[in-house]
Formats: structure tokens, C-alpha cells, sequence
């Protein structure tokens, strides 16, 4: 018996796919993306409204959407919304884990309240949603979780001690999670953007010295858009990546091979 044709692995027709975080940048980007493919797509962000652009791109893509608004850093918000979606859905395909906040300051000046909201927001809020989501993905023998890491998975960052950390977490959580799942047909892996034009790293763009040097690191002589990103996640979500597992697929330009 022949196998399909490979472009035919990355196509998504009849899945449907969350995508968290998904109303800019990174997250509105693979959204696109996954309906493009085929995918249906549900999406959740703070601040998700009706006639979003992310409703817009979906729909244009023949592809049907539906939107939650969900504070991420409320547990009891995140666990109604995941009520929410299971109620209204018999199955949720892939999970892209995307949703995430930064807080900029000196370690030394660091409060607590930022420490608190980037964990439960970047770490704890994806924990939750690959465990609830995964335990049907596993009764089913089959899904893909994604997770947006970030460099940051790798290496310690400045005056983010909290977004590093959560990130860090990020990437021991994909391995620890895909070593249990696997065996399910449960795929886990992460994207780990390199430095992307996006409103989390607007800062960095401004700061003459930190973007000339973040410049010339990176071989491809750009910073990456959410553009560079799109054939990553479709390839996790799709069944071209069936044995791929526990991977962090780094989307950097080269940055990391300096």
C-alpha cells in the first residue's frame, strides 16, 4: 500500500484546532496559518471581541471560527473557558499553546505580582489546558499540543527573569509531557521563535544598542516576522510530523548557531 502524497500530510481538512493568544503577532499568524491548511479553528484571547481580525483571516480561508475572550492569568476564568469549549465542542485536534506576557524590569526590582502574573500566564494556564485537553486527546490515541517557547527556553535573557523562567518551563514541559504521551499517539512540541517583530519585543526595537546587537547576531540579517512561522506550526499540527516528538523547533534565522 502506498503512502499519500507528502504535500497531502500537511493538509488539516476536518481537524479543528485552539489556538490561544491568537488576536496578534505570533498567535494571529498561526491561526491564519492553520486554517489555510484546513484546519477550523477556536480561538481565545483577553481581549477577543466579534469581527476580529483573526475571525476575518479564518473566514476568508473557508474555514469556520469560533472566539472566547479568556483572562489567562485567572484560574477560575481558564478553567470555565475550558467548560466552555468542551461543551461546545465534541473535540479540540491540536492545541497551540501560544497565549503568553512579559514583564520588563531589574531582577533586584522585580515584584512579586509581575513574577506572579507571567508564571500563571506563560506556564501554569498552559499546563492546565495541555493536561485537560490532552487527557481526551490520549482517550482518543491521537492530537498535537504545540507550545510557543522562545530563546529564552535556552538562554537567561535581561531584565525578564520571570519570562525566562516560564519559558525554561516551557521547554521541560513539552519533553516531560511528550515522554508520557507519545506512546498515545499524542504528539508535544514547541516552536521556539527567534526575535520577532511583535508587540512583545517593541522595547528591544527601540533600544538602539540591544537591536544593533540582536542584528548582528542573527546570519539572516532580519528580525523574523509572524510570517516565518506559519509552515513550522502546521507542520506540527499535521500528520507529516507523526514521529516528532519532544522536539523544540528553533525558528531563529540562525541566532543560536552564532
Amino acid at each position: 500500500m502506498m503512502d499519500k502524497n507528502i504535500l497531502d500530510k500537511f493538509r488539516l481538512n476536518g481537524k479543528r484546532a485552539l489556538v490561544t493568544g491568537c488576536t496578534r503577532g505570533i498567535g494571529l499568524g498561526m491561526a491564519e496559518a492553520l486554517s489555510q491548511a484546513g484546519a477550523d479553528i477556536v480561538g481565545a484571547s483577553r481581549s477577543l471581541k466579534a469581527g476580529s481580525d483573526v475571525e476575518k483571516l479564518v473566514k476568508s480561508s473557508g474555514r469556520d471560527f469560533k472566539g472566547y475572550a479568556c483572562d489567562f492569568s485567572d484560574r477560575n476564568a481558564l478553567y470555565e473557558f475550558i467548560e466552555k469549549v468542551k461543551t461546545d465542542f465534541e473535540k479540540i485536534d491540536i492545541l497551540v499553546n501560544n497565549a503568553g506576557t512579559i514583564k520588563r524590569k531589574k531582577a533586584e526590582e522585580f515584584p512579586d505580582e509581575y513574577w506572579d502574573e507571567v508564571i500563571e500566564v506563560n506556564l501554569n494556564a498552559q499546563f492546565i489546558l495541555a493536561r485537560e485537553f490532552g487527557k481526551d486527546m490520549i482517550k482518543r490515541g491521537s492530537g498535537k499540543i504545540i507550545f510557543t517557547a522562545s530563546l529564552l527556553a535556552f538562554f537567561g535573557g535581561i531584565t525578564v527573569p520571570a519570562y525566562a523562567a516560564s519559558k525554561g518551563g516551557i521547554g521541560q514541559l513539552t519533553k516531560a509531557l511528550s515522554n508520557e504521551w507519545s506512546k498515545y499517539g499524542v504528539n508535544v512540541n514547541a516552536i521556539a521563535p527567534g526575535y520577532i517583530a511583535t508587540d512583545n519585543t517593541k522595547a528591544l526595537r527601540e533600544d538602539t544598542v540591544r537591536n544593533q546587537g540582536i542584528m548582528n547576531r542573527i546570519p539572516f540579517g532580519r528580525w523574523g516576522t509572524p510570517e516565518d512561522l506559519k509552515g513550522a506550526v502546521v507542520f506540527l499540527a499535521s500528520s507529516a510530523s507523526d514521529y516528532v516528538c519532544g522536539t523544540i523547533l528553533i525558528v531563529d534565522g540562525g541566532w543560536t548557531g552564532r
